[in-house]
């Protein structure tokens, strides 16, 4: 029979609509009955514009802690949209094809669903998480298109 999946990780970002993959995910869990856990990294901003000294530094934490406050919320809509227990929701920080990688191990998920964007020129060269993701993963990943 090919495949068989018992434990799938949904990866959303919250700059896109998820519907299309949150569906293809809840699809694939029902087919394989599989346990479906979602994850959100939040990368920090902070890094990179607190450097030298740059004043508006504060700025950029207090819109980071804005983020988090926000992907929270939404993790928490996500999580009761598809009745999952707080086992199965997991909030990041951190570079996310890293954070997404060690989840995987450590979770010992079968397979990573995501979306993508199909990115050209320059975001294209540069790699998109996504991009990142399915190069250091020790499972399959599926990334729907989006867009």
């Amino acid at each position: 029979m090919g495949k068989r999946y018992s434990k799938i990780l949904l990866a959303v970002d919250f700059h896109s609509d998820n519907s299309v993959v949150v569906e293809t995910a809840q699809d694939l869990t029902g087919l394989y009955k599989a346990e479906l856990h979602i994850v959100h990294v939040n990368e920090p901003l902070g890094m990179a514009y607190a450097a030298d000294g740059v004043s508006w530094g504060d700025q950029v934490y207090a819109l980071e802690a804005s983020i988090r406050k926000e992907s929270q919320v939404k993790m928490n809509e996500l999580a009761q949209e598809l009745a999952l227990s707080d086992g199965q929701v997991h909030l990041l920080e951190g570079r996310p094809a890293s954070r997404i990688h060690e989840l995987c191990e450590e979770q010992k998920f079968d397979l990573i669903v995501l979306g993508t964007h199909g990115q050209a020129g320059l975001q294209l060269l540069l790699g998109s998480t996504a991009n990142s993701v399915l190069h250091g993963s020790g499972c399959d990943v599926l990334a729907i298109r989006i867009g």
